[in-house]
């Protein structure tokens, strides 16, 4: 698993980290370079539900104090401050300078906090001890019941006015592919690296731009059950006309 660049989303991938020899291409940049998340510390740290909900509203809705998260989210502050400061123990969130601030943490008595931004990976499942898969079934579970909740709440506001031509501005995509371990390993890179072109400072995005959520899914699809042997085949029955 990958996290998508300029997110703080980890992403599964078993794939190899990309080719840091073009100097051309985003991806290579040291600062966008792939970390893989292996220790079990800061998985769990990363998994627990309050602190995911706070990274959500962090990346969707940008810096906030811990007062903001407590009222958006039905916390109190003491409990926001909390899992804010554990979340910049492992580097998921920093410190940023608030409206009219001159410098990070220091937008009047209140302390804002953004989320960092990068590209974290977990290890393959193959590589992970059972601890680590038990942790990683709950941050899938939370990730995937995180954006099913998002994608229904964009589409009950898609009518409503304020949302304007985005409202008919939404990719969506089904296809069917047939690809080898490695192509598969290659395109995951190369979605990756789509990300990365797109991703600018907040001082070069147009005022016009809005926060739009990316989410890839690939998967092989199931293997065909086998014929059932336990009973002939419908075009291998006899089968009598009634009169």
């Amino acid at each position: 698993m990958a996290q998508e660049p300029g997110t703080t989303d980890a992403t599964r991938s078993g794939a190899p980290a990309p080719d840091p020899a073009s100097a051309s291409d985003p991806a290579s940049d040291p600062a966008s370079a792939p970390e893989e998340l292996s220790d079990l510390r800061v998985l769990k740290a990363l998994a627990q539900p309050r602190r995911q909900r706070m990274l959500q509203h962090l990346t969707v809705h940008g810096p906030a104090t811990s007062a903001t998260l407590a009222r958006a989210l039905g916390l109190n502050t003491g409990a926001t401050s909390y899992h804010l400061r554990e979340l910049a123990r492992y580097g998921f969130v920093e410190e940023t300078s608030g409206p009219g601030a001159s410098g990070p943490g220091h937008g009047g008595r209140e302390r804002w906090w953004r989320a960092v931004p990068g590209d974290r990976r977990f290890p393959p499942r193959s590589r992970q001890s059972p601890e680590v898969r038990l942790v990683m079934d709950e941050l899938d579970h939370l990730s995937y019941a995180a954006d099913l909740e998002l994608f229904e709440q964009l589409r009950q506001e898609s009518g409503a006015t304020e949302l304007g031509e985005w409202a008919d501005a939404f990719p969506y995509s089904r296809g069917t592919i047939r690809l080898t371990l490695p192509e598969l390993h290659a395109f995951f890179e190369e979605y990756i690296a789509l990300l990365n072109r797109y991703k600018r400072s907040d001082a070069d995005t147009p005022a016009d731009a809005r926060t739009v959520l990316t989410r890839l899914l690939a998967f092989p699809a199931p293997t065909a059950p086998a014929p059932s042997t336990d009973a002939p085949s419908r075009d291998n029955r006899e089968e009598t006309e009634t009169s």
